[in-house]
């Protein structure tokens, strides 16, 4: 029966064993997985600070091309405003009028191409900061397995240990321990037992020895031995005072 319960430990490890083996391989896979999306975060999170940085130029600079064509087209209203009143000649006013319109038609255009810009960063923008919390949301997923796989493989690890040492116990070994200690408990009891023989030999004394042979054990004494004889005198004299009457 025993060798048959070390066969059945022994398979039980080797399955164990072989559990372990499967769970290391995921347990390395999915480290590396999370090192790789973990990388790919980083390039992302990069990626995604640098359109910001774009996206924002891009906002200041349509902001001043627009606040630049609303000033030249004011400048080209006053040139003519003051050609009207005489302050300025009327051809001058009119040739710097016309370069402050043109100036204003190149800061619209500019305008124009920087606002196209932001609507294509503010896309990019949005599939970035998706692409990101996906990945973010992988690895804390992947994270999770890992304590997971982890945890599994050190309860396979104990129960693989643990089985290990049950396979190693030697039954005949631990039967003759337990018989030597009874043995010893055994005699260790018996020896007890006679010590106690020995104290109650020990505490008896010469005037029990008396007693016991005068049967004054249980209480009696010689006094009460002598009270008894007494009335049994004067039970004799009632019985022969009765006869004489």
């Amino acid at each position: 029966m025993f060798k048959w319960l070390k066969r059945l430990f022994g398979i039980v490890e080797s399955e164990t064993h072989s559990v372990l083996d499967k769970l290391e391989n995921p347990i390395k896979q999915t480290e590396q997985g999370i090192r790789d999306l973990k990388a790919d975060l980083s390039k992302s999170m990069q990626g995604l600070a640098e359109v910001k940085a774009l996206n924002i130029r891009e906002r200041k600079e349509h902001q001043t091309n627009v606040r630049s064509a609303k000033e030249f087209e004011q400048k080209a209203m006053m040139l003519l405003e003051r050609a009207n009143h005489g302050q300025i000649n009327p051809q001058e006013a009119d040739r710097l009028a016309t370069q402050a319109l043109e100036r204003k038609q190149q800061l619209e255009q500019r305008a124009g191409a920087n606002a196209t810009n932001l609507k294509n960063y503010e896309g990019m923008l949005t599939k970035m900061e998706s692409n990101v919390q996906q990945l973010k949301s992988q690895i804390s997923k992947w994270e999770n397995e890992l304590k997971t796989l982890k945890a599994r493989a050190t309860v396979s690890d104990a129960s693989a240990k643990l089985n290990k040492q049950l396979s190693n116990v030697d039954s005949s070994t631990t039967i003759a321990r337990l018989e030597k200690m009874r043995e010893k408990v055994e005699e260790k009891e018996a020896l007890a037992d006679s010590y106690a023989d020995i104290a109650s030999l020990s505490n008896t004394t010469v005037e029990d020895e008396i007693d016991s042979a005068l049967g004054l054990q249980g209480g009696n004494s010689p006094h009460t031995l002598g009270a008894s004889s007494e009335l049994e005198k004067l039970k004799a004299q009632l019985a022969e005072k009765n006869n004489t009457k």
